[in-house]
């Protein structure tokens, strides 16, 4: 469908976006998946803001309200982390994008933010990793046509000399969601993926201190994971402690509204941690480490406990059992929606839109010649 370009500064015009996701990524999750359930929360609530999304992906479908446009028949994520994938992806994209269609391009990819200059459309693109090392010095030499976002204060403190134009909290889609009026009884609940950096280790060592039981629930497809979930956690089993493998999202709400809380002992600097989010939205309160987002996302004493060392979270997690569920709701409720989400996004689409530097001649030449 071919439309005039609007006049960005219309704050009431609708807008045309290109939603760009990986190729690797199911919209929304079938189970565990922070970054996909962001990305459809998303989709959504500009949808029901009227706005005209298409989303680009992988595979034939999506259960979101964009209209979908695959680039590929299946989707790709038994080659995550590769580039060719996600190269050709946005290959394919980049066809489809002219100024006729689309307003703004918002791409979700690793790699976008490098080809975007190419692009007709002005393109922001939201950063979900960590942007250190080698990450963090590419993004630094992306062209200043491409305007970054960050999904936490102290995801952006980590290298604050990016181009960035604005931070924008992730949000998640609260309708469906069912939450509990009084304290949950069952186990401490770990929910990430199999990794040293998240600590289920330290889990377990502080449950077992506090004479608590735990669940662990995570992501292990990796062989990393794999790996790990083997040499490490087995060996610390015991009657006191369960673990699931991949469990789909609908057991993920389950473990949340049973739990006394949820845990998360991470030992890196998190740049988000929408699992946190999550678990508050159904009333479960967050025990965690002061590593990264945490302070941004939890209310101590309110909707959690955030722990210095290691050694204060068995007691957190005794504490944590008298925190009233309402205020974790309502917490999420008034600070991490999908509606505050796309809000955010619009006034970072519109701004982008009309003020984004040209690509520089150096970023649109290539660079095949050696």
């Amino acid at each position: 469908m071919n439309h005039m370009p609007i006049d960005r500064f219309d704050r009431t015009a609708p807008l045309r976006i290109a939603m760009v996701v990986p190729p690797w990524y199911e919209l929304p999750p079938a189970g565990y998946g922070g970054v996909e359930q962001v990305c459809a929360a998303l989709v959504d609530a500009l949808a029901a803001r009227g706005h005209e999304v298409t989303l680009f992906g992988a595979g034939t479908g999506s259960g979101t309200a964009a209209r979908f446009v695959g680039t590929m028949p299946e989707l790709q994520h038994e080659r995550l982390g590769q580039s060719l994938p996600e190269l050709a992806h946005l290959a394919r994209v980049d066809q489809m994008i002219n100024p006729d269609v689309f307003d703004v391009v918002h791409d979700h990819t690793t790699i976008g933010p490098f080809v975007a200059p190419r692009r007709s459309v002005p393109t922001v693109a939201t950063v979900h990793n960590r942007p250190t090392g080698e990450l963090g010095d590419i993004l630094a030499d992306i062209d200043r046509s491409v305007g970054l976002v960050a999904i936490s204060h102290a995801q952006r403190r980590l290298r604050p000399h990016l181009p960035w134009v604005a931070t924008v909290h992730n949000g998640m889609a609260l309708d469906d969601v069912p939450h509990k009026t009084s304290a949950g009884t069952g186990p401490v609940l770990w929910l990430a993926r199999f990794s040293p950096d998240k600590g289920p280790d330290l889990a377990v060592r502080a449950c077992r201190a506090a004479g608590l039981s735990l669940v662990l629930a995570g992501k292990c497809d990796e062989p990393e994971e794999q790996r790990y979930l083997a040499e490490v956690i087995e060996p610390l089993q015991g009657p006191d402690l369960t673990v699931l493998r991949n469990p789909d999202r609908a057991t993920c709400f389950e473990l949340m509204l049973s739990a006394r809380c949820l845990i998360m002992p991470i030992r890196w600097e998190e740049p988000f941690g929408m699992v946190m989010v999550e678990a508050m939205a159904t009333g479960t309160p967050v025990v965690a480490l002061d590593r990264g987002a945490v302070p941004e996302l939890i209310r101590p004493g309110e909707t959690g406990v955030v722990c210095v060392d290691p050694d204060d979270l068995p007691q957190a997690l005794r504490d944590a059992g008298g925190l009233d569920p309402a205020a974790c709701v309502a917490h999420v409720r008034n600070s991490f929606s999908a509606e505050l989400m796309a809000e955010g996004y619009e006034r970072v689409y519109r701004r982008w839109a009309a003020t984004a530097p040209r690509p520089t001649s150096s970023a649109l030449t290539p660079t095949g010649a050696w």
